[in-house]
C-alpha cells in the first residue's frame, strides 16, 4: 500500500511538473495567452465586484479556465502542426484554424455568460 502511495504521488508530482512547463512555456511564447490571461483578471475583478449569486461568480470563472485551457489547446495544435511540416498544407491551415474556432467559441459562452446575468 505504502508503496502504490508513493507511486501515485511521484506520478502526480510529474503531472504538476509537466502542466507548469507547459504554462510557463506557452505564457512565454502566445501573446494571446497572455491577453486572455489579463482579460481573466479584469472579468474576474468585475465578478467579485458585483453583486452576483455564487452561481453566476462560479461560472464566470469557470468559463474563464475553460477559456485559457482552450488557448492552450490551440497553442499545442499549432506548435504539433508547426513541428510536422513547415511546408504550406491546406490541411494544417485548416487544423490550426479550427483550434483558433475553439478559443473564439469559448471566448463567445463567456461574453454570452456575462451578458445574460447582466441584463437578466
Amino acid at each position: 500500500m505504502m508503496n502504490w502511495l508513493l507511486a501515485e504521488l511521484r506520478r502526480i508530482g510529474n503531472t504538476t511538473k509537466w502542466s507548469w512547463d507547459g504554462w510557463r512555456s506557452a505564457w512565454v511564447r502566445e501573446k494571446s495567452l497572455r491577453q486572455w490571461a489579463l482579460v481573466n483578471v479584469l472579468s474576474a475583478a468585475l465578478a467579485f465586484s458585483l453583486e452576483l449569486s455564487p452561481g453566476e461568480r462560479a461560472l464566470i470563472l469557470a468559463l474563464g479556465l475553460l477559456l485559457l485551457a482552450a488557448e492552450l489547446a490551440n497553442t499545442a495544435i499549432e506548435e504539433v502542426v508547426d513541428y510536422i511540416s513547415e511546408e504550406i498544407d491546406p490541411r494544417a491551415k485548416r487544423a490550426k484554424d479550427a483550434g483558433s474556432a475553439v478559443v473564439a467559441v469559448t471566448a463567445i459562452a463567456g461574453g454570452v455568460a456575462w451578458l445574460v446575468i447582466l441584463i437578466g
